[in-house]
Formats: structure tokens, sequence, C-alpha cells
């Protein structure tokens, strides 16, 4: 597995599911809280962070991420953010990521929304001179917030679409969150040109991602673990070639798979679905990337060409436009080859 790992830390990659404030590393996430000391029950200690992301179950973790989301209060933060998320995955020879931001939640804290996508767009263009990374942008309805959030992004996803924006999601719990409610949100961000990609079938059964598919459109599945559970689910995902966004350290921190072990990313693979590995919110469940490569080289057996396969999945499953799949796609199987 050294090998492995070593092959896995240099292979150009391509990143779909990560949440941005999730993505905030504990030096960032320390520094905020210090910032605002007493008034959030968030540590300002790196060290002390990891205890506070042990997450009970779904909804604990929910309830510590709007936690964290509370500490960003201004557009400079925004942009800290931003730019400190695009290094790491730059680290980790990402080379394009969609990123998914939830504008409602900085919106409703203060944050006007045109300086909001003014600081992301601004932080994606550093992050594409600074480190030659290409970010793009799902802005996601939380749906623990009802049907005014959905109102409320997809204003913003339409009246300022930001130059990044390709995407429109629905994260949060899906327990008690029905998908079918979003639909008319979802039709006319399609309509405008965006693509479709929220969460289903993460801690809810195959028929949420059903509804993903029928009622909002869904080009593309954030987790989608219980399609494993469906026959017929599996087949359809697999004969239309709808990418998957696995993220298989995450559903164990939230408690959504008892183990790694028990993962149902084998049988996804192995039903002929586009896999793609992802990382969700990395520091909060204690992972990287490259880790996530690694856990599912590990699940699937996997060698040098089999990670490399996953990789080119993302891209094929991606928003890029073809003259980016292609360059990237070519740069990958240079790797593969110059790696022996």
């Amino acid at each position: 597995m050294t090998d492995l790992t070593t092959f896995i830390a240099g292979l150009p990659k391509v990143e779909l599911h990560v949440h941005h404030v999730g993505s905030a590393s504990p030096r960032i996430v320390a520094e905020l809280a210090a910032r605002h000391e007493g008034r959030t029950p968030v540590p300002a200690d790196p060290e002390a962070l990891a205890s506070y992301f042990e997450f009970r179950d779904f909804a604990h973790f929910v309830e510590v991420y709007l936690s964290v989301v509370d500490l960003i209060r201004d557009p400079e933060d925004v942009w800290i953010l931003t730019h400190e998320v695009a290094r790491e995955l730059a680290r980790q020879q990402v080379r394009y990521a969609e990123l998914t931001i939830t504008p409602y939640s900085h919106v409703r804290r203060g944050i006007p929304a045109p300086a909001f996508c003014e600081a992301i767009e601004d932080a994606r263009q550093r992050a594409l001179a600074d480190f030659g990374l290409e970010l793009r942008w799902c802005f996601d309805i939380p749906g623990e917030a009802g049907l005014p959030a959905a109102e409320e992004t997809l204003r913003i996803a339409l009246d300022e679409r930001p130059a990044g924006l390709v995407s429109f999601g629905l994260g949060g719990p899906e327990i008690g969150v029905p998908r079918p409610q979003f639909r008319p949100y979802f039709e006319q961000a399609r309509a405008a040109g965006l693509r479709s990609v929220p969460h289903a079938g993460e801690t809810t059964g195959p028929q949420t991602i059903w509804d993903a598919l029928n009622e909002l459109g869904a080009e593309r599945i954030g987790h989608g673990i219980s399609a494993a559970q469906d026959p017929e689910l599996l087949t359809y995902l697999a004969e239309r070639q709808i990418g998957m966004e696995v993220c298989p350290t995450s559903n164990v921190r939230t408690r959504a798979v008892a183990n790694l072990d028990e993962h149902p990313l084998r049988q996804l693979v192995d039903a002929g679905l586009l896999v793609t590995i992802n990382s969700d919110d990395p520091p909060m469940f204690g992972t990287t990337l490259n880790d996530e490569y690694a856990v599912a080289a590990r699940l699937l057996g996997a060698d040098r060409e089999g990670v490399a396969g996953l990789a080119r999945n993302a891209v094929t499953a991606s928003f890029l436009d073809a003259a980016g799949k292609q360059r990237i796609t070519a740069e990958i199987d240079a790797y593969l080859t110059s790696a022996g």
C-alpha cells in the first residue's frame, strides 16, 4: 500500500463532492473561533477540534457544521476560507473541483449576496493564478431550512449568477426533508442552464434517490449509497451512467454506515455505476481526498490502474468542458504510464 499511497499522492484528480465550510482546516476554524471567542461553542484550539468533530449521528453533525458556518461573518472570512480550501485541494494534485456552497447560510447571517459572490469569485481567480486549480460552484439548498431557503438560494443563483456557478444542489438532512417539494426550484435552475446535483440516499433508502432523479432531474447523485439496496435502481443508474459522488469516510463518521467494511462501494462499482471518490467535509471527518482514494483502493482491491480509473470517472462525471476533460484525462493517463 505504501507504493500505492505514493501513487495516489501524485495522481491528478477531480473533486466533485466537497463542501465549502466543511473544508475549513483546523487552523482556519481555530483562528475564526478565536476571533469570536465567547460567542461560539467552537474551540479555538486546533487539537480540541478533533473531539468537537466527533459526531453522535447525522443530526449532531449538522448541528456542529452550522456552528462552524456561524464563524463566517464577513466577505473577508469567505475569501480566506475559499482560498485556503483551494490551497489544500491543489496540494493533493486536484486540477478541478466543484465546491458545494450554501449561500443562504451566509446571507441570512448578514453577508450581502453580491459581496458573498464577489468574494468567492475573487478567490476562484486567485486559486487559478496561485495554484493552477480550476474551481466551480454548486449552490445548494440547506434542506433543513425548508422552502424559504430554496427560494432564496434560487434567487441568489439567478440574480447574482457568479461566473463559476455550474450547478444547483440540495444538502442537509434527508430524513423529514422530502425531495419532491423542491421540484419547482430545480426546474427553474435547470431552465437557466444549471445542472442538478442533489444529495440523496445517504441516510435514507433508495426512494430518495428515485425522487432526486424523477422530481429534481438529478444528473449526479450526492452520496447515493442506498442505491445498493435496489437492483432496479442500480440498473437504471448504470445504464444512464449517472455519476455517484461517494464519500466513504464521511458515511462512517456520520453513522450512515456502521464501518468501512460494510460500505457498499464495491456493490456500486460491480453494478457498473459511474462511481467517483470524494471527501465531503474532510477536516471534520479527519480525512483528505488522498485518504479517500486509499480507502477506496482497499475496499475494491484496486491497483494503480483501478485507482486511475476512479480518477477518470470523476473527470467524466464533472461539468468541465470537453477540452478540459480531455486535458485532465490525458494527464492521468500520462501519469499512470510514467509510474510504470
